[in-house]
C-alpha cells in the first residue's frame, strides 16, 4: 500500500484494508454458528483451507517489486525518532482494545448483573458491534479526506467517550452503544497509525517500519489482557476509565514537526 498510494491518500486506502478486516469480524461468528450445525470441525477446515486461498490470491496478484539500489541508509531502528508518535499511538491503541476485549464478560456478570448465559450473549454482541463499528468507521474515512494526525485526535477522543460512558452503564444496550463508539473512534485510530508510519520514512523503509508497528501492537496485545485484569480487581468500571484516560492522552499528545531522514542520520 505505501508503495503504490499516495501519501494523502493512505490513510483512506489502509482504512479499506481495515474495513475487509471488520467485516471478516462479523460475518467469521455467523458463518461459523451456521457451519457447527452440520459438523464441528467443518469450521475449523474452513479456517486451515482460508489462508492457503490467501497465498494463492497474493502468489497471483501481489505486485512485484524489485530493489535495484542499495538503501541510501542503514537498517531501520526501532529508537529511530520518527517513529516514536507512531508506535506509541500503535500500542495505546491495541492495549485499549485488548482490555475492552477481555473485561466485557466479566462487567456484563458483575455490573450488568446478568446470569451467565445472558451475559455471554451481551458480551458476544458487544463484540460483534465492535466489528460494525471498525467497518463504519474505516469506510467515513474514505470520504473525510483528513490527515492521519487528525483522524487518531478525533478517533481517540471519540474512543474516550465511547469507554467513559461505559461507567454509567446499567443496561445491555449501553454497553453495546459505549462499545460501538470505542469502535468507531479505533476505525479511524488504526489505519491513520500505518499512514503516520509510512509516511514517516522513506520508500525502502516501508517493510521494517510495518514490522516495527507491528510490534508495539503487539506490545499491546500482551500487556492489555493483563493490566485489564489487574485494574478490573479493583472496579469493574476502572479498566474503562484507564482506557479513556489513556486515550484522552493521546488526543492531546502534541504535534511536532516531522523529524526528517538527514536529523536521523545526525543523531546517529
Amino acid at each position: 500500500m505505501a508503495d503504490h498510494v499516495p501519501g494523502p491518500q493512505r490513510a483512506a486506502a489502509m482504512a479499506t484494508l481495515g474495513a475487509a478486516s471488520g467485516i471478516g469480524m462479523v460475518a467469521g461468528p455467523g458463518v461459523t454458528g451456521l457451519l457447527v450445525a452440520h459438523s464441528l470441525e467443518l469450521p475449523l477446515l474452513i479456517t486451515a483451507v482460508l489462508p492457503a486461498l490467501a497465498l494463492l490470491v497474493l502468489w497471483r496478484w501481489l505486485p512485484r517489486s524489485e530493489q535495484h539500489a542499495n538503501p541510501p541508509t542503514g537498517p531501520l531502528k526501532i529508537s529511530d525518532p520518527r517513529l516514536r508518535r507512531p508506535m506509541a499511538v500503535a500500542f495505546c491503541a491495541m492495549f485499549s482494545v485488548t482490555i475492552a476485549q477481555v473485561v466485557v464478560g466479566f462487567f456484563a456478570l458483575d455490573r450488568l448483573q446478568l446470569d451467565a448465559s445472558a451475559a455471554a450473549r451481551a458480551a458476544g454482541i458487544a463484540l460483534a458491534v465492535v466489528g460494525v463499528g471498525l467497518i463504519l468507521a474505516q469506510l467515513a474515512v474514505r470520504k473525510l479526506g483528513w490527515t492521519p494526525q487528525r483522524l487518531i485526535r478525533a478517533g481517540c477522543a471519540l474512543s474516550a467517550l465511547g469507554f467513559a460512558s461505559l461507567l454509567l452503564a446499567s443496561t445491555p444496550w449501553a454497553l453495546w452503544a459505549g462499545y460501538l463508539l470505542g469502535a468507531a473512534g479505533m476505525g479511524w485510530v488504526f489505519p491513520s497509525v500505518m499512514a503516520l508510519a509510512a509516511n514517516a520514512v522513506g520508500a525502502h523503509e516501508q517493510g521494517a517500519t510495518a514490522g516495527t508497528v507491528a510490534a508495539a501492537h503487539g506490545l499491546g496485545m500482551i500487556l492489555g489482557p493483563l493490566v485489564g485484569t489487574l485494574v478490573y480487581d479493583l472496579h469493574p468500571g476502572a479498566p474503562y476509565l484507564l482506557v479513556a484516560v489513556l486515550l484522552v492522552l493521546v488526543a492531546l499528545w502534541p504535534a511536532r514537526a516531522p523529524v526528517s531522514a538527514l536529523e536521523v542520520r545526525r543523531v546517529g
